[in-house]
């Protein structure tokens, strides 16, 4: 079976971008000791729920970003006021995925990119 089991964020300041996810979305963050590189483990909620958790550390040589992971909210109006007061912006406005959800897409401070998700069977 082939999963997404892991996402990694880059940003050149990995303690200055961890309070605006640990504000919007609660995430947990405990340092890496003894890897290679600077690396902070991110723990998106308990096991026992669906999803994945991460990681977050400074861009290596060569490395773009080329994926956009999207993280699933309980209330995407809610979410949007938590991510332009914590320094983000929207940078695709909310939109019906019809018998999905809504969607939009959003950057944090350091300008990477994620959508966020209502889900929503009902969306049209």
């Amino acid at each position: 079976m082939n999963r997404i089991t892991h996402f990694e964020i880059y940003t050149d300041d990995p303690e200055a971008v961890q309070p605006f996810y640990k504000d919007v979305f609660g995430w947990k963050f405990q340092k890496f000791e003894g890897g290679p590189i600077e690396y902070w483990l991110i723990t998106t909620g308990p096991d026992s729920d669906p999803g994945i958790n991460g990681g977050l550390t400074r861009p290596r040589e060569g490395q773009r970003p080329g994926t956009i992971n999207t993280v699933a909210v309980a209330s995407l109006d809610q979410t949007i006021k938590k991510i332009e007061q914590r320094g983000g912006k929207i940078c695709v406005p909310k939109m019906a995925i019809p018998k999905v959800g809504w969607l939009a897409y959003a950057e944090d401070p350091a300008g990477n990119v994620f959508g966020v998700i209502e889900p929503d069977e009902k969306a049209k």
